[in-house]
């Protein structure tokens, strides 16, 4: 009995020494004699020393900032790119075993394969088709990245430069087409004011007295302002009336008719 209770405290203190707890959002990787083993599930786990050794694996997922990246467009426009990419882990034993170091392995992969993209692309698509590139570039690093054991779920494309000066040439084009709009709009107003005076004047000439009425209430409008200098057009028939009468006449008829 004497020789059992060190023994059970030895034992005992190797059991405690052997404890290893996994958190519930990291898997551990079990090796034995340096072969992989299993993977320890969240909470406590033996791992006996010497014979056994592990490795914790974060399953969350991870945001990645891809650093600012030099490329050039199909059009040999340069412009400089950053990107923010997510993935995680669904396979804890092939992110250690079949690639070293993977979080720097899908930070290069990121950024060869954000630079291919853009190399593929005109600088027009490059701007328009923002998300549908970055979709493409996720596409190809999921693919990619799968034999590791992680799964990427979105890319982001954050930030696009471009040189100063094609800056301002984009500026120019941007404001010659403003300017295009806007001519546009104002001739298809002008259109659309000349098709309404053409059915007015139809109207006015179709139907008796309309085109007297409407010059009255012209004649009221201009009237209202006394600045205003009001000419009136005189059929030449008209004066040709007065130039074949005796004016002389016709002003003793005036007279007559006043004085009855």
């Amino acid at each position: 009995m004497e020789f059992l209770i060190p023994i059970l405290i030895i034992v005992l203190v190797v059991i405690l020494a052997s404890i290893r707890q996994i958190s519930e959002y990291e898997r551990g990787i079990l090796f034995q004699f340096g072969k992989y083993k299993k993977i320890l599930s969240p909470g406590w786990n033996i791992v006996l020393p010497i014979i056994q050794s592990y490795q914790k694996v974060d399953i969350r997922t991870k945001a990645v900032d891809v650093p600012e990246q030099d490329a050039i467009t199909k059009d040999n426009v340069s412009v400089r790119i950053n990107a923010v990419i997510y993935y995680k882990i669904f396979d804890a034993s092939k992110a250690v075993i079949a690639v070293e170091r993977y979080q720097y392995a899908v930070s290069q992969l990121a950024q060869t394969t954000m630079r291919n993209a853009v190399g593929a692309v005109s600088l027009d698509e490059l701007l328009g088709e923002r998300d549908k590139i970055s979709t493409e570039i996720c596409k190809i690093i999921d693919e990619a990245t799968d034999p590791w054991g992680i799964k990427v779920e979105n890319v982001e494309l954050k930030d696009i430069k471009l040189p100063e000066e094609m800056q301002r040439v984009i500026a120019k084009v941007a404001e010659a087409e403003r300017e295009k709009q806007a001519v546009i709009t104002k001739s298809l107003g002008e259109e659309e004011a000349a098709k309404n005076l053409a059915k007015a004047a139809q109207v006015m000439g179709s139907t008796p007295g309309a085109l007297h009425l409407r010059t009255l209430a012209t004649l009221n409008d201009v009237s209202s302002d006394q600045s205003n200098t009001i000419i009136f057009a005189i059929p030449i028939e008209v004066l040709r009336a007065f130039e074949s009468s005796n004016i002389s006449d016709v002003i003793d008829k005036v007279k007559k008719k006043k004085g009855e």
